[in-house]
């Protein structure tokens, strides 16, 4: 007797989905499984609904003329649409060295992040959406702009499939140099574990928020960084600075608890505040549902 082969599902394991080979692939899942049940898209400015007719201006576009109205009026009309341009998308991946950890069997945080980023990169491509894709540390390591054209999603995928962990995070610097080089306003995503200095990574994404951008942030952590399931005495070295303490796990894990609890609120606190969106994201956690936890505060329904 053979298993069956996993179909789509709301509850894809990270381990079934490291395994399932390509980026495109994973993500191609991970988006199957989300959409089951759901029915409405939950992107603003991605459903392009009919408002009302106006007259032809010079400089209008003319694929807009309704010419159905001008074979029966002989006046030239213009489609007038509540959505004339779709949204513009960037997608912000932390790739620091932090985000090459995983205590388990399943996804580093980096791993993680790519699979979330690619689903979303898949499913709003499909949605006509302008996305584009930004991979830091401390600095940009590459930059794909936000476009609706023909290959966009693959130049997205193998971005993101070649993205390593490398050095230290400066999340700020990198929200700024992708703003700088945005036209409009639009959708920001940022995957990232956060481990950066939080002041200057608050102020940064609630100057996003200030200039009208829509703002969603991922906290991407690791199961073991949440529960501190260490007993025995070790060396904890920060893969960033190099810094190293000596402690027992069993009694570093109530202080310990109490730090990342402490810290955490501070993000979930000054994000949601400012009208951010803040998402944790457990790398134990199936992927598809941490897209519909989004989804679920959102309100929204594809």
């Amino acid at each position: 007797m053979h298993a069956a082969a996993p179909g789509p599902s709301r509850f894809l394991s990270p381990e079934i989905v490291a395994g399932l080979g390509t980026l495109e692939l994973k993500a191609r899942t991970i988006v199957e499984g989300l959409l089951l049940g759901l029915h409405r898209s939950p992107f603003r400015g991605s459903s392009v609904e009919f408002a009302e007719y106006r007259q032809y201006m010079p400089g209008d576009d003319p694929s807009t003329v309704d010419w159905k109205v001008y074979a029966r009026s002989d006046r030239h009309y213009v489609k007038k649409f509540e959505h004339d341009t779709n949204v513009q998308v960037q997608l912000l991946v932390d790739t620091s060295a932090s985000m090459g950890y995983r205590s388990g069997t399943g996804m580093t945080k980096l791993q993680y992040a790519q699979c979330l980023t690619a689903a979303l990169a898949y499913l709003l491509t499909g949605q006509r959406d302008a996305v584009g894709l930004a991979l830091y540390d401390d600095r940009l390591r590459d930059y794909v702009p936000s476009a609706v054209k023909a290959g966009q999603l693959t130049r997205l995928l193998i971005a993101l499939d070649h993205a390593r962990p490398g050095a230290t995070s400066d999340t700020a610097a990198a929200l700024k140099q992708v703003t700088d080089r945005l036209r409009r306003r639009g959708l920001i995503v940022v995957c990232s574990d956060l481990l950066d200095d939080q002041p200057r990574v608050i102020e940064g994404l609630q100057l996003l928020r200030a200039r009208g951008m829509e703002v969603v942030v991922f906290h991407i952590l690791d199961e073991a960084e949440l529960t501190f399931p260490f007993e025995a005495a070790g060396t904890f070295r920060d893969v960033e600075t190099g810094e190293e303490v000596l402690t027992h796990g069993a009694s570093a894990r109530e202080a310990y608890l109490e730090a990342v609890g402490a810290w955490r609120e501070t993000y979930v606190t000054a994000l949601r505040g400012a009208g951010i969106d803040y998402q944790l994201a457990r790398t134990s956690a199936p992927l598809d549902l941490s897209l519909l936890g989004w989804l679920g505060a959102r309100g929204r329904t594809l």
